[in-house]
């Protein structure tokens, strides 16, 4: 059985009631189990979790060979430029602590292969109680540029060490609240932010007079479509309350 992204996201919510079961992870060795606690193992195992439920209901998908870059699973095997879905999971009790991606590599790769960017992100926040009690609270289905944003002084959400970029981090996608730097609104203005970032970035910035031109030209010819990329100076003020 073949499912997009959406409709395994219907599966999982109506009819599995995910938001409504409970798990538990445990350890055994030799004659000795328990049941674990730690939060920060829940995020991996959920992903090993969903796995077993495509294999248990006979959805087809392949995984993917790169663990560094989107996605962890191809919905469409005949197609792997289509449905592909990344997982990712967090503590619901803490903000969003997961990467998206190594800026470089992302930056290259959306050049190369522009679907990419239409990834979609199924985004399990969960809670442990102090029994090891694992459940899902909220479930989402996400684009790359609804869950991320830009910083003070950077275009995206970044981790930076040193002045040297590393990975794409995301925003509280979810928050009632009004917020300094909110989600993008669009495609293209995530594009506009990832080709500034290539531009700050010391170790991009000799790639940036090209880099947008290589992609529209690419994204066209896979998709048929030119896209209108904005200025990052003409749109940064959404952006930044």
């Amino acid at each position: 059985m073949r499912l997009t992204a959406i409709q395994l996201y219907d599966k999982l919510i109506q009819e599995d009631k995910i938001l409504e079961l409970k798990g538990q992870i445990k350890f055994c060795l030799g004659d000795v189990d328990i049941v674990v606690k730690q939060k920060d193992v829940v995020g991996n195992i959920i992903q090993e979790w969903l796995q077993g439920w495509l294999k248990k209901r006979g959805i087809e998908y392949a995984l993917s060979g790169n663990t560094q870059m989107p996605p962890d699973f191809y919905l469409n095997t005949k197609d792997k430029s289509k449905d592909l879905l990344e997982v990712k999971a967090f503590n619901r009790n803490a903000s969003p602590g997961f990467d998206i991606a190594d800026f470089r590599m992302y930056e290259e790769e959306i050049i190369e292969k522009p679907f990419m960017l239409d990834v979609d992100y199924l985004i399990f926040g969960y809670d442990m109680n102090d029994e090891g009690i694992v459940t899902v609270r909220d479930l989402w289905l996400k684009k790359v540029w609804q869950i991320t944003r830009c910083m003070e002084k950077w275009a995206l959400n970044l981790q930076v060490k040193q002045n040297v970029v590393h990975k794409i981090r995301p925003g509280v996608w979810y928050s009632k609240q009004r917020v300094s730097f909110p989600m993008f609104e669009s495609l293209e203005d995530f594009v506009s932010a990832v080709e500034e970032t290539v531009y700050q970035n010391p170790k991009t910035h000799h790639d940036a007079a090209a880099w947008k031109g290589k992609f529209l030209t690419n994204y066209e010819t896979h998709y048929g479509i030119r896209l209108d990329i904005p200025r990052w100076n003409d749109i940064a003020g959404k952006y930044r309350n």
